[in-house]
């Protein structure tokens, strides 16, 4: 083997490495074979057109997956995300009324509203050192109220089609025949942008405040201003997948409910270490859909929603102590 060549094979072993590494190959065989036995049982799942729909169903999680990664690398948490989605859709439906030219001033105020919530949780979690998993509880708590005094519990208004392009049709627009979802586009290209981001000095750095916050405080890394973006890109990204799931599933009292929760779970079911420091977007992504997987083989087999809690439980208890027995060996 030529030198150059050597170097290329090299080259190719990180960039797989920085993609998916460790226990995260487990995942992806698992999602194989979920979607493997969704077939057996209903063999037009593998059709273009069934697929199609189940990645226009699992973008929104895909992306908020994402952005709880960001967060869970750097060794915090984001339990506002659930709540926040919510908001964001209501809220839109509320302003927008059905009237098209309000789409682009309420898609910009949506935006700020995101940017806000993350500012907040970042700087009351690292400048005034509350645990962030009692600031983003907080955060959740004062959204679902404020919405629902707001509202008077019952969503009221309309979104209007411009902004429910995103969430509800693909390319090419031709109804009843296949087409590839904007979601699915858009989270493709959340991830691709996240994945060049972790591979930045931001990236990187954020993997070590999360692997060790002392010892990267040391190197120069400024811990509270990483930590704070990721949270605010947590938000943003919450409020990419409001836009998606209110196009898709429309204005309902229960939207955005227990998103907090599956997002974390597919973080975590894609070998990404809770408390920080290890694991790669694509894992998390991969973890995503996974989750949406077994969820769609459940309601396969006619299982009651109820079991849905009980695995992602399972999911968390078990990588949990996955990660401390890896810490103790």
């Amino acid at each position: 083997m030529t030198l150059t060549a050597e170097t290329s094979s090299v080259r190719a072993r990180r960039w797989r490495d920085h993609l998916l590494s460790g226990g995260s190959w487990t995942v992806l065989a698992l999602l194989a074979v979920v979607l493997v036995v969704i077939v057996a049982i209903n063999p037009s799942f593998a059709e273009p057109v069934s697929l199609m729909a189940f990645a226009k169903k699992a973008a929104p999680l895909v992306v908020l997956a994402v952005g709880q990664y960001l967060v869970i690398v750097s060794g915090e948490f984001d339990l506002s995300v659930g709540s926040l989605v919510g908001a964001q859709v209501v809220i839109a439906a509320r302003l927008m009324d059905g009237d098209e030219a309000l789409t682009w001033p309420v898609l910009g105020l949506m935006l700020v509203v995101g940017l806000v919530v993350g500012l907040v949780n970042g700087l009351v979690t690292t400048l005034l050192r509350v645990p962030s998993f009692i600031t983003t509880l907080g955060m959740m708590l004062v959204l679902f109220g404020a919405v629902r005094l707001w509202t008077g519990g019952a969503p009221t208004g309309a979104l209007t089609d411009a902004f429910r392009v995103l969430g509800r049709k693909g390319f090419p627009d031709v109804p009843g025949q296949f087409q590839v979802p904007y979601a699915l586009l858009v989270a493709v290209v959340v991830g691709v942008l996240a994945v060049l981001l972790m591979r930045r000095p931001f990236g990187r750095s954020l993997v070590a405040v999360g692997d060790n916050a002392v010892a990267a405080a040391y190197s120069g890394a400024s811990v509270w201003w990483l930590r704070t973006r990721a949270f605010v890109l947590s938000s943003v990204l919450a409020t990419v997948a409001a836009v998606l799931i209110g196009g898709f599933a429309g204005v309902t009292a229960q939207v955005g409910q227990g998103l907090e929760f599956m997002a974390i779970t597919a973080v975590v079911l894609g070998g990404v270490a809770l408390g920080g420091g290890r694991g790669t977007v694509v894992a998390a992504m991969v973890g995503a859909l996974t989750l949406e997987a077994l969820f769609t083989l459940f309601n396969q087999l006619a299982l009651p929603s109820t079991v849905r809690p009980a695995v992602q439980g399972v999911i968390i208890i078990a990588a949990v102590a996955y990660a401390a027995r890896r810490r103790r060996t």
